[in-house]
Order: structure tokens, then C-alpha cells, then sequence
């Protein structure tokens, strides 16, 4: 079975099914991406072995993964990687320390790293960062309210981000969908980026956790000025073209260590 993590042309149609709400026509994928379509069922093909589509008569849909599906689907994507990016996450943020965790994968997995950690504030949007962390280590864990999404457990909406504004954080630590030297961080969703800038206001320090394959992946909206993170950790060193970026920026790289 073809195991590999997506290419970037493989990535860039995983995104125009998201985008699309699920599926789409081989033709469409063709015309969106500008590419033939013996190009797009190549490389459907390729994400069908891997499970992260199931192929229709004429198109494509995302795997079914369930009630969660995206979020779950996204927790078996480079899973080594996100488990690094974590445990290095993880030895970045002292006992008795402050941390806000928002609702991605990587984020998941850096719960799961904070598992040994004692006397954390931990502030949250995630159901599962909640869950993991709330019992734990004489940990205080403060979990946004408004709307959950059934998608992946996150917490939007008026009511989270008030809640955001409540706590200066020692430390944030931020997902992002997508990396470029041109835009800096990016995200397919704009109620995640309107509430990861509340956060950023209230933290001393940003971290965004992100593993290799979101390097030079675009998003329609961009997270925040690159210069407010301090910190990219992820599981390789990235391209030329966004090293000098983020020396611009003034955002250390820092790659977590197998």
C-alpha cells in the first residue's frame, strides 16, 4: 500500500476538496488547478492507495472518517512528524507555565507531550486538548464556549472570542495550513484566524508548530503578521526562499530532533 506523505500536487487537491466540501469532478480539479486530467486521476490514484480519497465514476470525495472525520483524518497525516514537533513543543514550556493550545493536529499531539508536565494553565479551544489536559498533573484548564464544530471539536463563534480575551498566556502555540515566503502564515478558515489573533495579543511569546509539509502551501487568509511569531518549530529545516523570509521576520526556525 502507498504509505508516502502527499505531494504538493497531491496536497493541492486534498485542499480543493475541502474547499469544495468533500468532492469534486476530475474535470473541475483539472480546470481549478490548471493541470491535464490524466494529471489529476494520477495522482488520485496515488491518494486513493493512501486513503485519503475514495474514488467516484468521474471524481473524487474525501475519505469518510466519521462524525470527526477531518480532524481524525488529519491526525493520521505525518504522524511522526507532529509526534517531534510535539515533544520538542513540549520541553519549550517549563511546569507551572501558561500555555494557550488552539484546535489543530499538531496541537493534539503536544497534549499528549504535556502529559508528564504538573501545574499548567492551559487555555484552549479544543475539545481534545481540553480533554487530555484537564485531569492531569494538577493542571487549570480553561475551555473556550460558543458553537463546537463537529468537524473537530473547536470552540468559535462571539462567545470564544471574548473568552480569548481574557488571559495573557506565557506562551501560544498556533497551527497554520499552509506556509509561504511571500504571505507568511496561512489558514482556510476565517473564524480560526480571527481567534488566533486574539490569542497572539495576550501572549509574551508565539510558536506556530508545523510540520514540512506546509512549507510553500498557500491559504486564502493570511494568520497575523509573521513578524509576531518569535518561533517556528517543525520536522525539517524549510526551503531557501522561506529561511530568508523568516530571518526578515525575525522568526527563529527551530527543527525538533527525531
Amino acid at each position: 500500500m502507498y504509505t508516502a506523505h502527499p505531494t504538493h500536487r497531491q496536497q493541492e487537491i486534498l485542499d480543493a476538496l475541502r474547499r469544495a466540501g468533500g468532492s469534486l469532478r476530475v474535470q473541475r480539479l483539472a480546470s481549478d488547478l490548471d493541470v491535464s486530467e490524466e494529471t489529476v486521476r494520477r495522482n488520485l490514484k496515488r491518494l486513493a492507495e493512501a486513503g485519503h480519497v475514495e474514488k467516484m465514476h468521474g471524481g473524487a470525495r474525501l475519505a469518510d472518517m466519521g462524525g470527526e472525520g477531518d480532524f481524525q483524518h488529519r491526525l493520521r497525516i505525518a504522524t511522526g512528524a507532529k509526534q517531534r514537533i510535539a515533544r520538542h513543543v513540549a520541553a519549550m514550556i517549563p511546569d507551572g507555565g501558561s500555555v494557550f493550545l488552539d484546535v489543530g493536529s499538531t496541537t493534539s499531539y503536544i497534549a499528549d507531550a504535556l502529559r508528564d508536565h504538573a501545574g499548567l494553565l492551559v487555555v484552549t479551544n479544543s475539545v481534545s486538548v481540553a480533554f487530555k489536559l484537564s485531569t492531569r498533573g494538577g493542571n487549570q484548564v480553561y475551555m473556550a464556549g460558543g458553537a463546537l464544530r463537529a468537524h473537530d471539536g473547536g470552540a468559535f463563534g462571539a462567545e470564544a472570542l471574548a473568552f480569548a480575551g481574557n488571559f495573557k498566556t506565557d506562551l501560544a502555540v498556533l497551527s497554520t495550513a499552509g506556509i509561504t515566503a511571500r504571505n507568511g502564515f496561512m489558514l482556510f478558515d476565517l473564524e480560526e484566524a480571527n481567534f488566533s489573533r486574539a490569542i497572539i495579543q495576550g501572549a509574551a511569546r508565539r510558536i506556530v508548530a508545523a510540520d514540512s509539509s506546509k512549507f510553500g502551501r498557500a491559504a486564502p487568509i493570511t494568520l497575523c503578521d509573521p513578524s509576531l511569531i518569535g518561533t517556528l518549530v517543525s520536522d525539517a529545516a524549510p526551503p531557501a526562499d522561506l529561511s530568508a523570509a523568516a530571518a526578515e521576520w525575525g522568526t527563529e526556525i527551530e527543527v525538533a530532533g527525531t
